[in-house]
């Protein structure tokens, strides 16, 4: 009997089934496109289905089903991820691009979409998704993307380059004032830093757990990037621009009263898709 590739496939989506991974067969039908090298929305890859398999793609796709089976992100298997219809690298070392995320991207693309030469600094820029997608949509004289991380810069690095942005990277910790000196004024800054607490940090769903710690943990209480980078940064935005962040389930009162306390006005807070409270944002006024 002819072992095919849909054949394959369905014995993958059974293992992983075994092995409670949501959204299995979707998994499956990303890794054998992986395996194969090809999409998986694509037609060449629904016509390699039916082929005879190939032994040495098939140990690739095993491989690759082992790994998602104890828990490795998907995302991290294929080596990239879409954001706002970007495509994206990803890897050990840098947090994965959410789509919960594009709301923070839809909220500045609205607010400065017939505004021209901005200046945009994006604080933990990790693969750099929210840079690029703000440089593909709005008119820019500069975008600065700030990072710590050396493993994370390197996707950074080559995101830019994937996406054929424009965007400049700038190494440095957003707590350290010396990186600060090293940026010009802005008239947006967007972050989304590390948000969770030492509970979250406790509870994390297997896949999270292989995400970068310094990524994730916002000190006891979450909020402490919120708020050296309110106070920080503050300086850095020009009058009348915006400082924006991403935050995390039920934030939203403690950092929009943060930004309230360091003088922004229109303090406002916006949700996803799903309803929930994703972004935070204020304006700077004239002293």
């Amino acid at each position: 009997m002819v072992n095919t590739y849909r054949k394959v496939l369905e014995n993958g989506a059974k293992f992983l089934d075994e092995n409670k991974i949501e959204d299995y067969e979707q998994n499956v039908c990303e890794l054998m496109g992986k395996a194969l090298n090809l999409d998986c929305r694509g037609k060449e890859y629904r016509e390699m289905l039916d082929k005879q398999a190939d032994k040495n793609i098939t140990a690739e796709f095993e491989k690759l089903i082992e790994r998602r089976a104890k828990g490795e992100p998907l995302q991290y298997l294929i080596g990239e991820w879409e954001f706002y219809g970007l495509p994206f690298k990803v890897g050990e070392g840098v947090l994965i691009p959410r789509q919960d995320t594009e709301t923070l991207v839809d909220i500045i693309l609205k607010k400065f979409k017939d505004r021209d030469n901005l200046s945009v600094v994006d604080l933990c820029s990790g693969s750099g998704c929210i840079a690029v997608a703000l440089e593909k949509g709005l008119n820019c004289k500069s975008v600065t993307c700030v990072e710590k991380s050396e493993q994370a810069l390197k996707y950074l690095e080559e995101n830019i380059k994937l996406n054929g942005s424009n965007a400049k990277t700038l190494q440095g910790d957003v707590f350290d004032e010396n990186t600060l000196c090293r940026v010009e004024e802005a008239d947006i800054i967007s972050c989304n830093p590390p948000y969770l607490t030492d509970d979250d940090m406790k509870a994390l769903q297997k896949e999270v757990t292989f995400e970068p710690a310094q990524a994730l943990y916002g000190g006891e209480d979450g909020l402490d990037f919120y708020r050296t980078v309110t106070r920080l940064w503050k300086d850095k935005l020009k009058v009348g621009g915006m400082l924006i962040f991403e935050i995390g389930i039920n934030q939203e009162d403690d950092v929009m009263l943060l930004l309230v306390r360091h003088g922004f006005e229109n303090v406002r807070c916006k949700p996803d898709l799903c309803g929930v409270n994703r972004c935070v944002f204020g304006f700077k006024k004239e002293k």
